[in-house]
């Protein structure tokens, strides 16, 4: 007779420490550091406390959190921690159209301005096959301006997912920002939630949904990169948004 004791319940704790620095960001805290013992030295010790604070902030700039994507079918997740700032139909970037691109004319974008203390490790919205990664030099508008999409330096993604749908993505860098970094490449296989890329100091990024995708967030919400729900295929769309 098959015993019907219930397994017992493992349970474990869970302490807080600070996330980890992302490889790329080390560099710069390394040499902030390096600056606030050096200026502490040469110039005054009344620096020290407010240089150390400096070098604590970039660390946290650069801090890469533990995330957990939801799993499950015709969701699209958010790429980037930030304010949701704008909703709204637009024509699709010329340079995400052709043949590994996105075919459609226009497309509901959906657009997350992270501040310079938002964690800015962009994730894959999707999981699937990138299809194109477009790098365009630009100027460094205020990326919360509708015309930063057009005109700053972005880098646009295009992901095709398991289902042969097509999502476009565009990292924008804005006034602070002045590097864009892209860690995948054309034929890449990667997992919803999985790191893309990264901006440095403050930028947008930009999703366009599918036509049968409903945005699942509002303006003024704060999204989490890897984790929060911002589109999904067949559903209503949140009260407040038009499509």
């Amino acid at each position: 007779m098959a015993s019907t004791e219930k397994p017992p319940v493992v349970t474990s704790t869970v302490k807080w420490r600070f996330p980890a620095v992302h490889p790329e960001g080390r560099k710069f805290v390394a040499i902030s550091a390096g600056l606030t013992l050096l200026l502490t030295w040469a110039v005054s010790h009344v620096l020290f406390w407010p240089l150390v604070g400096v070098t604590i902030w970039v660390a946290t700039f650069f801090r890469d959190p533990v995330r957990t994507t939801p799993v499950g079918e015709g969701m699209i997740i958010a790429p980037a921690d930030g304010l949701v700032t704008m909703i709204q139909r637009v024509p699709v970037p010329r340079e995400m159209d052709g043949g590994n691109g996105i075919t459609d004319a226009t497309r509901l974008r959906v657009s997350m301005f992270m501040s310079v203390f938002d964690v800015h490790i962009n994730r894959s919205p999707v999981a699937g096959t990138i299809r194109q990664v477009v790098y365009l030099s630009g100027k460094f508008l205020n990326a919360d301006l509708d015309k930063a999409s057009d005109e700053n330096e972005r880098q646009h993604f295009v992901i095709e997912d398991r289902d042969g749908v097509r999502i476009g993505f565009t990292q924008i860098a804005g006034l602070v920002a002045r590097r864009i970094m892209g860690f995948v490449k054309p034929g890449d296989m990667v997992a919803a939630g999985q790191r893309v890329g990264l901006i440095r100091f403050g930028s947008r990024l930009d999703v366009y949904l599918p036509d049968d995708y409903a945005p699942q967030v509002t303006l003024g919400q704060r999204t989490i990169a890897g984790e929060t729900l911002i589109g999904r295929r067949g559903a209503r769309a949140v009260d407040g948004v038009s499509q």
